[in-house]
């Protein structure tokens, strides 16, 4: 069963670029090193311009500790996290179908 992960993030004002800049490079060397990974998705609400979704479905649970342990991981979430004015919303679920 795969591992999927919804993640809602609220960004400080005037720090969405940054944000924008370090989740593309995110997704970017997601999809390129890690083959478990089936969907990495960072997207913006159209309405609340400082709201991002991020979208995380995996082959399974070795291949999102995989994603979670890698070295990139480590060296951008920790800039992407000081762009939140809140704590992410994360929720982990079964992707079903």
């Amino acid at each position: 069963m795969s591992t999927t992960f919804v993640a809602t993030l609220v960004v400080k004002p005037g720090m969405e670029q940054q944000f924008e800049d370090l989740q593309r490079e995110l997704s970017e060397l997601t999809h390129q090193s890690e083959p478990g990974t089936l969907v990495y998705d960072v997207i913006r609400h159209r309405t609340k311009p400082s709201t991002y979704i991020v979208y995380g479905r995996f082959k399974d649970e070795q291949a999102f500790q995989a994603h979670q342990g890698s070295p990139f991981h480590g060296r951008l979430v920790p800039p992407i996290l000081a762009c939140l004015a809140q704590e992410m919303d994360l929720q982990m679920l079964d992707w079903v179908a």
